[in-house]
């Protein structure tokens, strides 16, 4: 779909019994003539979140290298530029600007019982000739799913009818709380880049395969007389960008060479109508991927939240590849028809937002999330405080939540400096709203949250930010390992992204303007420890501590590095 197409879903009018009638006139257009012979629904990184939200867009996401000012790092005015946008709606679903304003205006997105309607409707509508994909980390996020291990994603999952999905936070409930939920899942879960150890083996666990897979390598979908196969690519860096201990028997990795004779195996011997790639290695990974990898016709793409409204193109030597990113939270759904014939294909392409009061939300996932949350209410109904600021975590450097969890390390365990994970997850909170303990449960909710303090000197907290560093902005893609930048509090630096390992951070000073010296001792507080088990408190304690003692969260503004030599990076707008 070029770009003028791309706009015609805003329009003004009421679709057959799924919207609701007295919202206005601006308003989306849930209604999509089919095309072709097969639609593909595409949600991903909707990380627990049953319920609508509010979810603000980044204003840093920065490029680097061959991907510095390309999608997805594009973010505010020069997004709208660059996809021709002129709506009031787009501009509140695509990027940060005029954030509270908007969210006033058009409210929450997401929702499983809102994404079901729009779901039900685009199945309908396609003569059930669909499939449901969801590209993982999608049992973790909330607090209800962290209670529930997963369980109650799983059954949601299933209400909503999902097909086929992959995975990465998934693994942060350990193996075997893993097997079980995927036996209780209805759809196909698919991974090829997943492998038991040779020690699992000769202990006795059993590969899916004799390739020593994990779980299904791929699967093969009959689809309208089509067969549509389906490749899993679960997140690469797992056991490395959390902890370990939770996977002991499983091997990931890129595995770029496997994936190419999977393909090749694939086409040979099952002879599908089209390949499919349900990836979780986050976009520029993908970008790579589809460059390297022959024969892939489509990768549906999560883990890095990032919106993009058109397909990206990608050619390699023999073909071409659509790339495909869905964003985050349930505030979007991929609409993607095929006209596939003789191993070709032509396609139509809407990236759906899911404005929650616009939409007739679905009765049996309405009652399915109020049966779940009901033993829950009266804990994550409490409110804890308030904010000035919109808080809200998702940027290449701090969040304004970011800054409360920081702060209240420093505060409630008597640090000098806090150092907080650069998680994309967590919902955003108006300005002046309740903030209540499902909020802070909604950004802090993982199976490793023990705080700690440890004595670190100027040497060593430079070295962290330095290694950090480089997992964001090396310019080989199969080299970044997931997340953003670590959250800091008590301290400031310069950041140059362009640099090379070891000399991207400078300047770095104490929160009172001195500089911080290589030697010196300094109390450091952080949480969400891999390497270690941590035994402090949790974080959403210390969180909560906190910000019940000060009963309002007096921010008027992020702390942010310096950053330097990007002036032209269309990837930051502050």
């Amino acid at each position: 779909m070029n770009r003028r197409e791309f706009l015609q879903f805003i329009i003004a009018g009421y679709i057959a019994g799924i919207i609701k009638p007295s919202f206005g006139s601006s308003i989306v257009d849930y209604s999509n003539t089919p095309f072709g012979n097969l639609r593909l629904l595409h949600i991903t990184d909707t990380h627990g979140q049953l319920e609508p939200m509010y979810f603000r867009e980044p204003n840093y996401n920065l490029g680097v290298g061959k991907n510095r000012n390309t999608p997805p790092h594009i973010v505010g005015k020069n997004l709208l530029d660059y996809y021709s946008v002129n709506s009031k709606l787009l501009e509140y679903a695509y990027t940060h600007l005029n954030y509270n304003k908007h969210a006033k205006e058009f409210g929450k997105f997401g929702g499983y019982a809102y994404l079901k309607t729009i779901i039900d409707n685009l199945k309908a509508e396609a003569n059930e000739n669909t499939l449901l994909l969801d590209g993982g980390d999608a049992w973790q996020g909330s607090a209800l799913s962290l209670f529930e291990k997963g369980k109650d994603m799983v059954q949601a999952s299933n209400i909503l009818g999902v097909d086929i999905m992959t995975g990465h936070w998934e693994f942060t409930f350990g193996e075997k709380q893993f097997i079980e939920n995927i036996k209780q899942f209805n759809g196909d879960f698919v991974a090829q880049n997943i492998k038991l150890t040779e020690e699992a083996i000769f202990d006795g666990m059993i590969p899916f395969d004799k390739e020593n897979h994990f779980q299904k390598p791929y699967v093969i979908k009959e689809v309208n007389n089509l067969r549509v196969a389906v490749i899993g690519q679960a997140f690469p860096y797992t056991p490395i960008a959390n902890p370990k201990r939770f996977i002991p028997n499983l091997t990931f990795g890129i595995k770029e060479s496997e994936l190419q004779s999977l393909v090749n195996d694939i086409k040979s011997k099952e002879k599908p109508s089209i390949i499919i790639l349900l990836s979780h290695n986050g976009v520029d990974v993908d970008k790579k991927m589809a460059k390297t990898v022959n024969g892939i016709d489509i990768i549906l793409g999560g883990h890095t939240h990032d919106v993009l409204p058109e397909p990206l193109i990608i050619g390699n030597r023999n073909s071409k590849t659509l790339v495909i990113n869905s964003g985050c939270n349930g505030k979007f759904i991929s609409v993607l028809d095929l006209k596939v014939n003789n191993n070709s294909f032509d396609y139509r392409y809407k990236l759906l937002p899911i404005i929650s009061n616009q939409i007739k939300p679905s009765h049996d996932m309405e009652s399915f999330i109020k049966k779940i949350k009901q033993p829950y209410n009266k804990l994550l109904s409490k409110v804890i405080g308030k904010s000035n600021l919109d808080l809200y975590r998702r940027g290449t450097f701090n969040g304004s939540f970011d800054q409360l969890i920081c702060e209240s390390m420093i505060n409630v365990l008597d640090a000098e400096i806090s150092l907080s994970p650069g998680f994309r997850w967590g919902p955003t909170i108006l300005a002046n709203e309740d903030i209540t303990m499902s909020d802070i449960y909604s950004h802090t909710a993982i199976t490793y949250p023990n705080t700690y303090v440890r004595e670190i000197n100027g040497e060593g907290i430079k070295n962290i930010l330095e290694d950090v560093a480089d997992n964001i902005f090396n310019p080989d893609p199969y080299l970044q390992q997931g997340g953003d930048m670590v959250r800091t509090s008590g301290l400031s630096y310069e950041i140059t992204p362009k640099n090379h390992i070891n000399n991207r951070i400078n300047n770095l000073k104490t929160i009172n303007g001195e500089p911080i010296k290589a030697k010196k001792i300094y109390k450091v507080s952080g949480w969400a420890g891999v390497n270690q088990e941590e035994t402090g408190k949790p974080i959403w304690n210390i969180t909560r501590e906190y910000l019940q003692t000060i009963k309002f969260f007096d921010a008027t503004s992020v702390t942010q590095p310096k950053i330097i030599y990007e002036n032209n990076n269309i990837g930051i707008e502050t």
